[in-house]
């Protein structure tokens, strides 16, 4: 306290002091202002470097869906509630005004050069990431340009419509886009910034959520968002600047997304970690249960012949601990664990047995993600407080461009031809192996088109959280979202078979005293369908924070809520 008083005194004197002067000079001396800053690109630079942080980072998002679990979400069955505040809304609007200062400063200078216009550019990319953050969840939203203070009138303005907000988001990516660089024009340092086909990245993947979402609400926009999708999607895939990772031949699914997937031609944008500087604990959440796969996500994979389990002959059921993972997709046992695998786990430097199952805090499903599990043990130990893993999370990534454009493709036009299947989703399934997928295969087999190119995108994209969009842009969460959430099958299979170790039973399933709720075919139900809730004309938008009404009466409140 004595310090602070003391400075508070010395200012007083210093301000007295320059009072007395004819030439007062007003930039101060210890201090960044904007009289002294703005000068150089390092300068914008700087300032743009404070937007980074608000890069989506490891998360288990998909737990809002029905996809993941871990204990009951109320996202995901729908008995979330209004809230006074909430960082979905307040955080991004912090970030716009960052990103708006920096662009109105850009956009004073009449000659500025390519290097400060490019950090131009990445604040428009951030403040369309941003306003994307909050268009998603909840729809058309107040767009602020500007840098306003408290008595600036446009902070009592009315939410823009949700086609003025889309659009200033797109056109903002389309600006941006211009005068970023290329991915292979960034060098040392400037590795893993924001570059031009991650602007247009994003504008493919908003435009497709858009699209889809306009077209199953009758919206006449909609083919217009879908026509940007596929072009942006293009360009980013005839850019030749990216492409999938397959350095690690038939696991390179795996390795992609631990340590050796770091930096893969595959990266467009990623939120990047280093060790002991920016690092994080994911790992080591993902071995405590708190992100568990479902029987759906887990019956979704296609068997080895790229039938459904329901079609295929090859398909050898659930009687055993490990039989529905065999002749599948690679996928599967690259994102679900195959139980009995030896892998790391948290307290242990050495790799120990995954048996009876894994991780040992929630046996909710009874399936364990491996995706984003390091093989590292450093990264999965409790070393470091347990936050000691520098795996980079893939924001934006090549597969998902080929994904965008093909369901855009045939969103768009009603069908989608072989060549353009060749050259999106084939690709991918090329990379593990799966059977190419053709129109001749779906005619031939009953399939629906629409319904594999999801299912082709709801394993691909597992787990990186993009299910619960999905589930709304398309508008069946009214429908997935109401059915039980499911786990294996404990009765009739193996599942309950005793596991001695150390002479003690380390099988909670075959424990009598664990209670377990199941199915009539012996399915674990980890939460009831009467448990579950979605109201079509509510639970399709989150509600905004009752304070921000409270502040702003201009500001309308979501339907149903």
């Amino acid at each position: 306290m004595r310090y602070n008083k003391f400075i508070h005194i010395t200012i007083i004197v210093v301000l007295l002091v320059a009072g007395c002067s004819k030439d007062l000079d007003l930039i101060p001396r210890s201090n960044i202002s904007d009289a002294t800053f703005w000068k150089t690109p390092a300068d914008y630079k700087l300032a743009a470097s404070y937007l980074y942080p608000s890069l989506q980072g490891f998360n288990n998002y998909d737990n809002e869906s029905d996809i993941a679990f871990t204990t009951p979400n109320a996202i995901s069955n729908g008995t979330y509630q209004t809230t006074e505040t909430d960082g979905n809304w307040n955080n991004p609007y912090t970030y716009i005004r960052h990103c708006n200062k920096i662009i109105t400063k850009v956009d004073a200078q009449e000659d500025a050069g390519p290097e400060i216009k490019r950090y131009g550019g990445e604040a428009r990319f951030f403040r369309a990431y941003n306003y994307w953050n909050l268009f998603r969840l909840y729809g058309g939203v107040q767009l602020i340009t500007e840098v306003l203070d408290i008595n600036s009138e446009e902070l009592y303005a009315s939410r823009n419509s949700r086609k003025e907000t889309i659009d200033f988001i797109l056109a903002d990516l389309g600006e941006a886009a211009e005068s970023l660089p290329e991915q292979n024009d960034l060098i040392g340092q400037d590795i893993g910034r924001i570059t031009r086909g991650a602007a247009l990245a994003l504008k493919a993947r908003i435009a497709l959520f858009e699209g889809t979402w306009g077209k199953y609400r009758s919206d006449a926009n909609s083919d217009a968002y879908l026509d940007i999708a596929i072009e942006a999607s293009n360009s980013v895939i005839n850019s030749g600047e990216y492409t999938l990772f397959t350095e690690m031949g038939e696991q390179s699914y795996r390795y992609l997304f631990i340590e050796q997937g770091d930096d893969a031609s595959e990266c467009i944008l990623d939120r990047r970690y280093q060790r002991d500087i920016s690092s994080h604990d994911f790992t080591h959440v993902l071995q405590m249960g708190f992100y568990l796969p479902t029987k759906k996500l887990a019956d979704m994979y296609l068997c080895s012949d790229g039938l459904p389990i329901d079609q295929s002959p090859l398909f050898q059921g659930y009687n055993a601990t490990t039989s529905e993972y065999q002749n599948r997709d690679p996928r599967m046992t690259m994102t679900i664990l195959i139980p009995g695998t030896i892998i790391s786990q948290p307290l242990y430097l050495e790799p120990v047995e995954s048996w009876p199952f894994f991780p040992q805090r929630n046996p909710n499903t009874g399936y364990t993600i491996y995706k984003f599990f390091s093989e590292d043990p450093y990264s999965n130990s409790l070393q470091g407080n347990g936050n000691s893993s520098s795996i980079d999370f893939h924001i934006i990534r090549y597969a998902e461009m080929l994904l965008i454009y093909a369901e855009a493709t045939l969103e768009r036009n009603g069908s989608i031809s072989d060549a353009d299947l060749d050259n999106s989703v084939n690709i991918i399934r090329q990379r593990v192996s799966m059977p190419p997928l053709t129109n001749a295969f779906i005619t031939a087999n009953g399939l629906d088109m629409k319904q594999e190119i999801r299912r082709e995108r709801t394993i691909e994209l597992a787990l990186e959280g993009f299910r619960y969009d999905d589930l709304r842009r398309w508008k069946i969460a009214e429908t997935e979202l109401l059915q039980d959430i499911k786990g294996v099958k404990i009765t009739g299979s193996n599942w309950t078979d005793p596991v001695i170790i150390n002479g003690a039973n380390k099988n909670p399933y075959a424990d009598a005293t664990w209670q377990v709720n199941t199915d009539a075919d012996g399915f674990i139900i980890c939460e009831k369908a009467s448990a579950r809730s979605f109201a079509p004309d509510k639970h399709y938008l989150r509600p905004l924070p009752t304070r921000e009404i409270a502040l702003n009466p201009n500001l309308e409140q979501n339907p149903g809520w």
